[in-house]
């Protein structure tokens, strides 16, 4: 592998550029004009061959003459000058109105009018050619070689922006997790580059919000163990001083560690979705009914002052397994059984799924971050159970969203 710069690189395509660029023009150039050139002399030739009565009186030296005048061949002082040959062999090779033929590899050009009673043939070789050629290259060359010493330069300026920029985003990326680093470059121009520094920007802040998240739910998930655990813990001390009825303590520590438990299952439940979300989505379909009623069943227990209601209508089958929709939905009705007032209310249409309950609109701050684990919630309320919610329905492809009523709150499931 050839290690370079991308500097080096860009100039390097430039110079080729220029390069093939130069040579193109030396190489087809001549030939692209030469067609011009040619029609140029036949004109050359013609103009004063229709002048001229005397092929010796014409002050143009590089054009010879040859007239036939009643099968007498004339040709001007100069034609061995021209063409070191006699006039009958140039006439062999003389058969168009004009045109060019070669001679001891050099090309000659004549012109050829025919009248009643004369023959005028005006003959000249390449000098005249090669004259109007170098003219051409003396005066365009110059005028590319300057345009592309132009074109480099401006290469080589933005080639060097470019890299400068580039370097800079590398810069950016190499202090992402630096918080003392201040970026105090400004772009004049909004471009691509311009849009992946503002990017790079845009994931250091998310990384940096996603790293203060995992700090404080660190925090919290700590506080949430460590309360039953504490419990836990005293209940034992007081057993073992004799302080508490050993079956009291008993029962008092089996119910903390059935919360530690839950607890327990709902992160590794997490933890799980995490894992699946790069995984194919399941082709699975679930008929979501009886779990809704079962759910139901289970809950009623907890709050039988609420007055549970379930209305389906149409399809009730939707994307996913048992396990998925049961976490789903019981999660949900675990987090409504604490708010409901006096009605919790479940309705199936339009393969929608709307969870009610009439308990205390929940404040907007609130709203923005009710899905994220162990944010802050209802009443300080903090935990797992949304959060589980969303991700399990975003695995199956669907979305979920919280609605303030006129009274009590809706969860929209689609």
């Amino acid at each position: 592998m050839i290690k370079t710069t991308l500097y080096r690189q860009l100039i390097s395509i430039a110079v080729i550029i220029c390069g093939v660029i130069f040579i193109s023009l030396g190489l087809l150039l001549p030939k692209l004009l030469l067609p011009i050139y040619e029609k140029n002399i036949y004109q050359y030739l013609k103009q004063p061959l229709e002048l001229v009565e005397n092929v010796n009186k014409t002050d143009l030296k590089d054009i010879a003459y040859i007239y036939i005048v009643n099968n007498e061949i004339v040709v001007s002082d100069n034609l061995k000058e021209i063409i070191d040959i006699d006039a009958k062999q140039i006439l062999n090779k003389i058969n168009n109105e004009y045109g060019k033929f070669t001679y001891l590899g050099k090309t000659y050009y004549y012109y050829n009018i025919k009248t009643e009673y004369i023959n005028k043939i005006a003959i000249t070789n390449n000098d005249y050619l090669m004259e109007i050629r170098a003219d051409v290259i003396t005066t365009l060359f110059p005028v590319i070689i300057g345009t592309l010493l132009i074109a480099v330069g401006i290469i080589i300026l933005w080639a060097n922006q470019l890299v400068k920029k580039i370097y800079h985003l590398k810069e950016k990326i190499d202090n992402l997790d630096n918080d003392d680093y201040v970026d105090k470059k400004q772009y004049i121009f909004d471009d691509e580059l311009t849009s992946l520094s503002n990017s790079i920007d845009d994931m250091k802040a998310t990384l940096k919000k996603q790293e203060e998240y995992k700090n404080q739910m660190y925090q919290n998930i700590s506080h949430d163990f460590k309360t039953p655990l504490a419990v836990i813990n005293s209940h034992i001390e007081a057993i073992e001083d004799g302080i508490m009825d050993s079956q009291k303590g008993a029962n008092i520590i089996k119910e903390q560690l059935k919360k530690l438990e839950i607890k327990v299952h709902s992160l590794l439940y997490l933890n799980k979705l995490v894992y699946l979300k790069d995984l194919e989505k399941s082709n699975e379909k679930i008929n979501v009914k009886p779990i809704i009623e079962s759910s139901i069943v289970k809950f009623k227990v907890q709050r039988t002052d609420v007055d549970f209601v379930f209305i389906s209508s149409g399809k009730t089958i939707f994307n996913g397994t048992h396990d998925m929709w049961e976490a789903i939905i019981d999660n949900l009705l675990n987090n409504f059984v604490r708010y409901a007032i006096k009605e919790i209310k479940i309705t199936i249409k339009n393969n929608k799924i709307i969870l009610y309950n009439d308990g205390s609109h929940i404040d907007t701050d609130i709203l923005n971050n009710i899905f994220t684990p162990y944010k802050k919630g209802i009443n300080g309320q903090f935990g797992l159970g949304l959060s589980i919610v969303k991700k399990t329905l975003n695995l199956l492809g669907y979305e979920i969203s919280v609605n303030n009523e006129k009274k009590g709150v809706s969860f929209i499931i689609k």
